[in-house]
């Protein structure tokens, strides 16, 4: 039986991942800092990611540790996400585990819009975007040693069932209640790229079964691309049954006030610039290892993440 462990497996991918490992058979262990019943079925490890020496005794073992854990709400980026990334390439040195991160587009800047490869400058404009370069280039440096391996599996903004700590489920509707209108980010005509998080599961599943990956292996993923920044809140108001819904524009100028005050609202105005132009990654290279992306029709998927979040 193969082994993994998940670091933040309570989270959006982390947990998605968590239940894609566990239906394909995979042994599961979990590093948490306290007994969650959302766990059940995997082998749950008492810590915390910050402990360099709970994270290697729970990787013993494991043949990939699944780096999906992050400051919740952004805070203390600067502070918690090298740490603890550091802690998860010494457990894989020590273990001969392969690192899986699921990637973003902070690393971006403009020289690299609007379509991006793997390959693409990574010249980012923000703090976060630099955090996550060095973050890579540090994967990549044990890579090279060849202390490690990586995976890293880029996708654009997440939705799917039970993860609420999105755009989705925070911007574009409220979880646990029937909308009674549906905001967007961006601007009528900007378009926008989606990662349903079972289709991001099930990527990366299937590039871990993979033969012949490099010991440095980085994969866009095309998602639900929203062509006119509409398509999803369109999407929205089908599966309510409720086409008449209002479909409005998100108030930026609330989220700009409260980011005087608060972390999570000023750290989320950083990443405005995302909704301000097309940014669309490119999934050539995915799609020549895997033979095509697995893809779940966007109503589908809507309507699946809805009633996860309890909105229908």
């Amino acid at each position: 039986m193969r082994t993994a462990l998940v670091l933040g497996a309570t989270g959006g991918i982390g947990g998605a991942m968590r239940q894609r490992l566990l239906a394909g058979g995979w042994r599961v262990k979990v590093l948490s800092r306290r007994p969650s019943p959302l766990l059940e079925g995997c082998i749950q490890v008492l810590g915390d990611a910050l402990d360099r020496e709970a994270v290697l005794a729970a990787a013993q073992g494991a043949e990939v540790i699944v780096h999906a854990v992050n400051p919740p709400g952004y805070r203390n980026w600067a502070g918690l996400v090298l740490p603890m990334i550091d802690n998860t390439i010494r457990a894989a040195e020590a273990v001969g585990a392969r690192i899986l991160l699921p990637g973003t587009v902070y690393n971006y800047g403009p020289d690299a819009f609007p379509a991006i490869e793997e390959d693409a400058p990574q010249h980012p404009e923000t703090r976060k975007g630099a955090l996550r370069v060095v973050l890579e280039d540090r994967l990549r440096a044990a890579a090279e040693r060849g202390t490690a391996k990586v995976l890293i599996v880029r996708a654009g903004d997440y939705f799917g069932p039970g993860a609420a700590n999105n755009w989705f489920g925070q911007a574009m509707v409220t979880a646990g209640a029937r909308p009674r209108v549906i905001r967007t980010p961006g601007k009528r005509g900007v378009g926008h790229q989606w990662a349903y998080l079972p289709d991001v599961a099930e990527t990366m599943a299937r590039l871990l079964d993979a033969t012949h990956l490099s010991a440095f292996a980085r994969f866009h993923m095309d998602g639900q691309w929203d062509a006119d920044g509409r398509q999803m809140a369109e999407a929205i108001a089908r599966a309510l049954g409720d086409p008449a819904v209002a479909i409005r524009p998100l108030p930026w100028w609330q989220l700009r006030l409260a980011a005087l005050a608060m972390t999570t609202p000023r750290e989320l105005m950083e990443m405005r610039y995302l909704w301000r132009q097309p940014i669309r990654l490119i999934n050539t290279r995915l799609v020549q290892t895997l033979g095509a992306e697995p893809h779940t029709p966007l109503a589908q998927a809507v309507t699946a993440t809805l009633t996860g979040l309890g909105c229908r």
